[in-house]
């Protein structure tokens, strides 16, 4: 039994994982949830990058070099974020969005 993957598999793959990723980056009220999912999205769209380049130009490197740089820019988005939840809750004592209102008037 032989099965083949499509690039329709992959792409529903994806959806979903970035389905996911945005239903919970939206729903939830923990800031390091948030990243989490939002580092779910991300990693979706690595999925389809890869499958693209995979199944549509196999000879060239594109598809990777475009996840390699969005993984730098997630791991960038990550630091960052931990960095400014760390020092929201030396202060606040909370990872709750509902406490951050420190841009707000």
């Amino acid at each position: 039994m032989l099965t083949t993957i499509s690039p329709m598999h992959f792409v529903l793959l994806s959806g979903a994982l970035f389905a996911i990723g945005l239903f919970g980056a939206i729903t939830k009220k923990n800031a390091i949830s948030v990243l989490i999912c939002i580092e779910l999205m991300l990693n979706a769209a690595n999925i389809n990058l890869v499958a693209f380049n995979k199944f549509f130009t196999p000879e060239l490197l594109t598809g990777q070099m475009f996840a390699i740089f969005v993984i730098a820019i997630a791991a960038a988005e990550v630091g960052l974020g931990l960095a400014i939840i760390i020092a929201i809750f030396r202060n606040k004592l909370s990872v709750n969005l509902d406490d951050f209102n420190l841009m707000k008037w």
